[in-house]
């Protein structure tokens, strides 16, 4: 004999304690004592049509993050693109964090408030209870639907002395929409809708008179009780989910000692057949206070070749300019050792093969003191497969005309040079390394030996900015760019590349 149930719905909102011994002692009619059974046999949530979702079909659990379409995103900056990967990962940990298959067993064996006996059937219990199953679907525009799938089997003996067996499947479903907190300003997930669906009831009895019990024990029993018990435990899981946020409004992310980065949401997230897209509008602060404005710049888009159900995040290269416009007074640097790396002594000798004018100046060698002043902002751009940081500023070098005297300035030269940037991540932190890519121009500010041909240097600054300068800022840059803190993220693990206007990273999981 069987049965197909119908939808039950809940008549109230979810009540404020989710995990009071109501709730759990609801939960555990799906748990036997001896712990819950495989999820054999269990193939998911039935195929249906959803409420309210323009005719978006159902593929099965959901549970996390929705939002309503909005407008295009408006400041440059951050954007989030999460898959189904990272989604079904938090529901598991949230299932895990929030000890709900533990409370389940717990309380198995306990009376559930309201249930009659059924008459004709005595010794009633659960086992067999099969371990849910959980799947997610995005619903556009709407949010996500959630579909828990289980199965169980309820025993008992039936008056005719036989054991009696009712085998039942059933789903709990809901759609979890989006909301803002108006106070945090973080994104906050509600289910709403809750349904408890009872997709099959089946008997080993042949007996006539047994169905019409098990379809009054139905009726008095599961119809009423579970969806005020059971939907509530739905939204206590999205407590958990929720919590994954909060660090998005903790304290700004410190860039050394020079300024912070905090990542504020820039407009309710978007949902679509595929992800959820979370835009954030960084604010770059310096220690003083003061913020820098992200410029304008051309769009950054995710490619359209990541695997399905992949998690990417994008970090424009606007952001990176302006990260990296905290630290530009360490981007000074002065060098005064007369050995570095591979150069040849930096001593005005050395500099007298380039620029014979400086023999006159100097008969006797004397030590080089050479110092590099970046006049403007850092600029990051990306293009596919490489990036690179502009540099404009000068560089001048100095030289004592008698011993024990200070030293002074020789000549100054105006320079743009390039630097390649490599990538890579550690913990929360983006870490830059950088290497010369080309040097652009030189020309000559102000000169103590009268005029001489700079171009005639351009070796030796070049050499000079690869072994003596490149390390010096390579060593700034280890503080590292801080990244937002979501969901628990191991980006350690992540793939980045380098796209156009921005810098991505695969998301991956452990």
């Amino acid at each position: 004999m069987g049965r197909q149930g119908p939808v039950i719905g809940r008549t109230s909102q979810a009540r404020q304690g989710y995990w009071t011994s109501e709730i759990i002692r609801g939960l555990g009619l799906l748990w036997s004592m001896g712990g819950p059974q495989g999820n054999q046999g269990l193939l998911g949530c039935t195929q249906f049509r959803p409420r309210d979702t323009g005719g978006a079909g159902l593929r099965i659990l959901c549970l996390v993050l929705c939002g309503p379409l909005t407008p295009a995103r408006g400041d440059p900056g951050a954007l989030l693109q999460l898959g189904m990967d990272v989604l079904n990962r938090e529901v598991q940990n949230a299932m895990d964090e929030s000890h709900i298959l533990e409370k389940m067993a717990a309380e198995a064996g306990k009376k559930l408030p309201g249930m009659k006996p059924i008459k004709g059937i005595t010794d009633l219990k659960v086992k067999d209870v099969q371990i849910p199953v959980i799947t997610l679907s995005f619903l556009p525009g709407v949010g996500i639907f959630q579909c828990v799938s289980m199965g169980m089997t309820i025993t008992g003996k039936s008056f005719m002395g036989g054991n009696m067996d009712i085998i039942v499947v059933l789903n709990i479903t809901a759609t979890n929409r989006f909301l803002q907190d108006e106070e945090m300003g973080l994104p906050m997930f509600k289910s709403e809708g809750c349904e408890v669906l009872l997709v099959s009831v089946t008997t080993n009895s042949v007996s006539s008179m047994l169905p019409k019990m098990v379809n009054k024990f139905l009726d008095s029993t599961l119809h009423k009780v579970l969806p005020g018990l059971m939907c509530p435990a739905i939204d206590a899981v999205l407590v958990y989910v929720n919590k994954k946020w909060a660090n998005l409004n903790g304290d700004p992310l410190p860039v050394g000692q020079m300024g912070t980065v905090r990542y504020v949401l820039a407009s309710i997230p978007t949902t679509t057949a595929s992800h959820i897209q979370v835009d954030f509008s960084p604010v770059v602060q310096q220690q003083k206070g003061n913020t820098i404005q992200l410029a304008d710049a051309g769009e950054a888009e995710f490619p359209e070749d990541y695997a399905e159900g992949s998690s990417q995040l994008l970090l424009s290269a606007t952001l990176l300019t302006a990260e990296l416009a905290l630290l530009q007074k360490s981007f000074d640097v002065n060098v005064q050792e007369m050995t570095i790396g591979k150069l040849p002594p930096q001593t005005t000798e050395t500099l007298a093969g380039f620029i014979p004018e400086v023999a006159k100046a100097y008969p006797k060698p004397k030590p080089l003191v050479t110092q590099i002043r970046i006049n403007k902002p850092p600029k990051v751009t990306t293009k596919t497969g490489k990036s690179l940081l502009h540099r404009h500023g000068t560089l001048e070098t100095f030289a004592p005309l008698l011993r024990g005297k200070a030293p002074v300035s020789l000549f100054l030269l105006e320079i743009h040079f390039n630097l390649k940037i490599q990538y890579s991540v550690r913990e929360d932190r983006l870490q830059m390394a950088t290497s010369l890519d080309r040097l652009l121009s030189l020309s000559r500010g102000s000169s103590l030996i009268g005029a001489f041909n700079e171009k005639a240097l351009t070796g030796f600054i070049t050499d000079f900015l690869q072994e003596a300068y490149i390390p010096a800022i390579n060593d700034v840059l280890q503080v590292g760019l801080p990244i937002p803190d979501f969901l628990d993220m191991n980006y350690n693990l992540a793939e980045l590349d380098i796209a156009e206007n921005a810098l991505l990273l695969d998301l991956k999981l452990d």
